[in-house]
């Protein structure tokens, strides 16, 4: 799944072809803006301007961003060993259901220090734990994983529901969620860290979960491409056939690639609980796990691609937001049909215009 086509240069396949589907997704967007009466250069402008035009937007888009990593990395693990992991959001929600059980425990027993690695790691390790189910019935039960990790989203929703309702919200509360965990059990906030060094920018939900984000997606890139078992997860992802030729063991390799994928979407629950809310609630996913999966389609499952396509859907996030302010005609509905035909061109679509610069290139070439 994860292989290139052949028969163009790389920088055709990764960077031309998928920038020329978001030009066509906001082109067609454009004709829906000039559809209902507005202007689509306006809308553009308000858009780009609310994504990137001060520093509280782009806080605001690489927050938003950041939960886009985690999903998008998640989805290109699984691609490369052949697999289609659609339960991000679910393990996700897992993953920040750890990150909140530990600190409704500990953080008023343990100093800040120790409490965020204790919510990274149990972070990923929820994440990892409800991943491994499906990974366990596809590589010795032949169950289809997309049809179970679909399946295990509404399990983890329905979970964290009777969680949230049942055991862990705050007494005499009247919304779904727990008490706020106490100050020690945050991650630092990027505007505070940067203030310590003379920088000062406003104060937005990024935090010190964006350095994780990049520390993974480095990681990432060293395991698929520079260790033992990257090679034989993408040897799998090839070929299963001819990797247990070899002598690997394609089960094993299935498992454990699920469970880093289910650790990798399992962290945007730590961006979520620990590094903003400060609580457990319901629905603070929001649909980061589903659009995880254009992510890494548009990235082209490689950890840059990723972190790119991450930045461009938060930016399409903040500078929607932005435009159902600024243009009431335009409403969030039509912001998240904006969204969907990026993610329609860039996903569904992605090589559909791949013909055409192949025969442009033959042409050049003969």
């Amino acid at each position: 799944m994860s292989a290139r086509p052949a028969g163009l240069p790389r920088w055709v396949d990764v960077g031309l072809i998928p920038a020329c589907n978001v030009a066509l997704a906001l082109g067609v967007a454009g004709l829906i803006v000039l559809a209902i009466g507005e202007s689509p250069w306006r809308a553009i402008r308000i858009m780009v301007t609310g994504a990137l035009g001060q520093g509280e937007a782009i806080g605001y888009t690489l927050y938003y961003a950041t939960n886009y990593v985690f999903t998008g990395l998640a989805v290109a693990v699984a691609f490369h060993a052949g697999l289609f992991n659609i339960g991000g959001e679910g393990q996700a929600y897992i993953g920040g259901l750890g990150v909140g059980l530990a600190m409704l425990a500990l953080d008023r027993l343990l100093p800040g220090w120790l409490l965020a690695p204790i919510g990274l790691a149990l972070a990923a390790l929820f994440g990892a734990a409800w991943a491994a189910i499906p990974a366990w019935l596809q590589a010795y039960r032949g169950s289809h994983i997309v049809i179970t990790t679909i399946m295990f989203n509404f399990l983890a929703a329905a979970l964290i529901v009777y969680l949230m309702v049942n055991v862990l919200i705050a007494p005499g509360s009247m919304a779904a969620e727990s008490r706020e965990f106490a100050p020690a059990a945050r991650l630092p906030m990027m505007h505070e860290v940067l203030g310590m060094v003379g920088i000062k920018v406003g104060h937005t939900p990024l935090n010190l979960s964006i350095v994780i984000a990049v520390a993974a997606g480095i990681g990432v890139w060293l395991f698929l491409w520079h260790t033992p078992l990257g090679y034989e997860l993408r040897a799998v992802g090839h070929s299963e056939r001819a990797a247990v030729y070899a002598g690997i063991r394609s089960r094993r390799v299935v498992v454990a690639s699920l469970c880093l994928s289910g650790a990798l979407a399992g962290l945007a629950g730590l961006n979520e609980i620990l590094g903003v809310h400060h609580r457990l609630f319901l629905n603070f996913v929001a649909g980061a796990g589903f659009t995880g999966i254009a992510v890494a389609l548009m990235g082209r499952n490689h950890p840059i691609g990723v972190g790119l396509a991450a930045l461009l859907f938060g930016a399409l996030q903040q500078g929607g937001a932005e435009l159902a302010f600024e243009i009431p005609s335009i409403t969030r509905e039509m912001v998240v049909v904006i969204q969907g035909l990026v993610i329609l061109f860039s996903g569904a679509l992605a090589y559909w215009l791949r013909p055409s610069f192949e025969r442009l290139f033959a042409r050049g070439s003969g």
